[in-house]
């Protein structure tokens, strides 16, 4: 079974899951049994259809591994925070003066790293944070924990990450790829403007779509004999860079 710190944003039962949709609930995954039809059922899958919430198929196996109860096939998690649109955030930074700084997290699914990037970016200023719809960390218990409680004074926008990148492009907005492709360094680049930075998980970095739609490629100078750092770490790297130029300016 999950500790119990993980289950405070838990529920089970396909009548819950209904209820949590109707209410408007921020909901983190669900997972359905493979193979149940019923009645109610159908109900659950049309309403999560009407309202654009995916679903996961599982065997069995990994619902009882979830839950004990009556669980009835379904098991869903909500979300600890509030989920926001870049599109309203970004015009409100522009209206207050502000110049803009913002995290692309490309499928961070480790829960500790993506709350540690979290914790870091509060602490450099970042305005806002992007996650991908699906294929990201889930923000439960640990991720909060790990984050310090960042996640609940960061506004978290989860969109479709290659639409939001066209969006901050055409509203001005410089998109740099932290990546180990890149040629250029990030103390050689220009962090002054708005900027969003894109960073991508340790096991397959950036996705190529969006190398491609990325403004320019930057990487951290590392010594040949070591490895890549922990993303939270390059995130908190990059960032500082970025702090460390505009206070310069």
């Amino acid at each position: 079974m999950r500790p119990q710190t993980e289950k405070t944003n838990l529920i089970y039962g396909t009548r819950a899951v209904i209820e949590a949709v109707e209410a408007g609930k921020e909901i983190e995954s669900i997972f359905i049994q493979q193979g149940i039809s019923n009645p109610l059922m159908n109900e659950l899958r049309t309403l999560l259809k009407k309202n654009q919430v995916t679903y996961k198929p599982v065997p069995p196996e990994k619902i009882n591994r979830m839950v004990r109860g009556n669980h009835q096939g379904v098991v869903a998690f909500i979300s600890m925070i509030t989920y926001h649109n870049i599109e309203d955030i970004l015009p409100a930074l522009f209206e207050k003066g502000k110049v803009p700084l913002l995290l692309i997290c490309d499928h961070i699914t480790d829960v500790r790293n993506f709350g540690a990037m979290t914790r870091s970016a509060l602490c450099a200023g970042v305005d806002a944070i992007i996650i991908p719809e699906k294929g990201s960390a889930q923000i439960n218990a640990d991720a909060v924990k790990t984050s310090a409680g960042a996640l609940h004074k960061i506004p978290v926008c989860r969109q479709h990450l290659l639409n939001a990148v066209k969006f901050l492009k055409q509203s001005g907005v410089r998109i740099f790829a932290s990546t180990e492709k890149a040629s250029e360094h990030i103390y050689e680049a220009d962090f002054k403007e708005p900027v969003a930075i894109i960073m991508g998980s340790e096991e397959n970095g950036i996705t190529r779509d969006l190398l491609k739609a990325a403004d320019y490629l930057v990487k951290i100078p590392i010594q040949e004999e070591l490895d890549s750092l922990n993303v939270s770490a390059a995130a908190s790297v990059v960032l500082f860079e970025v702090v460390r130029q505009r206070l310069s300016n």
